[in-house]
């Protein structure tokens, strides 16, 4: 069989979008869902480096409001006496009102990286920052956890393209954008003809067999997105199309336990309080309707929803209304089955800095273990390599 070259780049692309290993390149029979009361993991990364200082704001510090002349939060919604949160963040209040968020502060690394790629690589792959790993945290989880992964959506990210947090060395997740229309590529005509072909080249027939294993799973993912009707109406963003596709596939009997998704970008270099507010805004209604989604189908105990950013910004405004590339910042955990609600630890210390930079006080990995261990119900040490205690809030 002969393929042009825009069609070969069109099967190149679908396949992309899976970067399944070999042992997942067979039929499958996707008839197992997650177990009765399994957890449930949804990961927002706010790409670009949000500005933590003026997400959880230190309200009664001077140092803040000095170093942050025009761009400091003067009309943040409180959180405590001495603390409050973004204005655009309003039902993130409401939640931890509710005693349904946490919020982990000056969370980070030893020898931050202030490169946005090396800073995310190292936040995907759980490394050192001095080491250069090729598979994820969750990817390595799948890993371990393969003799419970029936197939391949185990774990499921709403993007074209797999992130490195979600490879592992012998399984990965699988990557979409939107169900339908991952469904309705996956149907053309030179993909349906896969199944048949046959070819001498190891690459090219690999290539051919990774996509008769999509067009099996593009198929189950679309009817596992529309089994399950929502009444609830979602913001028409990306990011509310988004959580809507993912509280679909929560509420169907689809097997996967883990949802990764991503906003931004938060580099906030200039005129950073209006690029902020819009970001927040746009996910502050899609969380709002995706939690209302979760509680009225008595769902919401069982997912936690865990936010992170590749590194916060500078304490110090720069002279362009903005910041620059910073160190430690803060995580949102929000879920019914949190153990430890509001504020877990104390704000940054200002007073106590590097070079201008915030000094980190909980190691990311340590986050990522727990998780892991409570949550996830995995053997985090094995994951991560790491040994250093949990945390309790889950």
């Amino acid at each position: 069989m002969l393929i042009k070259r825009r069609e070969f780049l069109k099967i190149s692309s679908l396949a992309a979008t899976s970067l399944m290993m070999p042992n997942f390149l067979k039929a499958m029979t996707l008839d197992k869902a997650l177990e009765p009361n399994q957890k449930i993991l949804v990961v927002l990364q706010f790409t670009g480096g949000n500005d933590g200082l003026n997400t959880i704001i230190p309200t009664k510090n001077d140092i803040y409001f000095k170093e942050r002349n025009s761009i400091a939060i003067k009309d943040s919604l409180p959180l405590n006496d001495e603390t409050g949160i973004n204005p655009a963040l309003s039902y993130f209040k409401e939640l931890f009102d509710n005693g349904d968020l946490s919020v982990m502060n000056n969370v980070g690394y030893p020898d931050p990286d202030k490169s946005h790629f090396r800073s995310m690589d190292i936040w995907h792959s759980a490394s050192k920052s001095d080491e250069f790993l090729e598979t994820g945290w969750l990817g390595r989880f799948l890993d371990e956890e393969c003799y419970r992964c029936d197939h391949p959506t185990q774990a499921l990210e709403v993007d074209d393209m797999l992130s490195l947090a979600l490879k592992g060395e012998n399984n990965k997740a699988f990557a979409f954008k939107d169900p339908k229309r991952l469904y309705q590529t996956s149907q053309e005509k030179y993909f349906k003809s896969l199944y048949d072909h046959h070819h001498d080249d190891e690459t090219v027939s690999y290539l051919y067999q990774t996509l008769g294993s999509t067009i099996n799973n593009a198929e189950y993912i679309f009817e596992k997105s529309k089994s399950k009707k929502t009444d609830q109406l979602y913001p028409n963003s990306q990011l509310g199309k988004d959580f809507k596709t993912v509280a679909s596939l929560i509420k169907s009997d689809i097997n996967t336990q883990v949802y990764y998704l991503s906003v931004g970008s938060f580099d906030t270099h200039v005129n950073q309080n209006e690029r902020q507010a819009k970001l927040f805004g746009d996910i502050n209604e899609a969380v709002k309707s995706f939690v209302a989604d979760l509680k009225s189908n008595g769902i919401f105990n069982d997912v936690l929803l865990m936010t992170f950013s590749e590194f916060g910004r500078r304490v110090a405004q720069n002279a362009s209304n903005g910041t620059d590339h910073g160190t430690a910042n803060q995580m949102f955990f929000i879920s019914g089955g949190l153990k430890k609600k509001g504020l877990l630890n104390a704000l940054p210390d200002l007073q106590k800095l590097n070079e201008g930079d915030l000094i980190y006080t909980e190691d990311f990995r340590k986050v990522y273990a727990t998780i892991l261990k409570n949550w996830l119900k995995a053997d985090s040490s094995k994951v991560l390599g790491w040994k250093n205690g949990i945390y309790d809030f889950i």
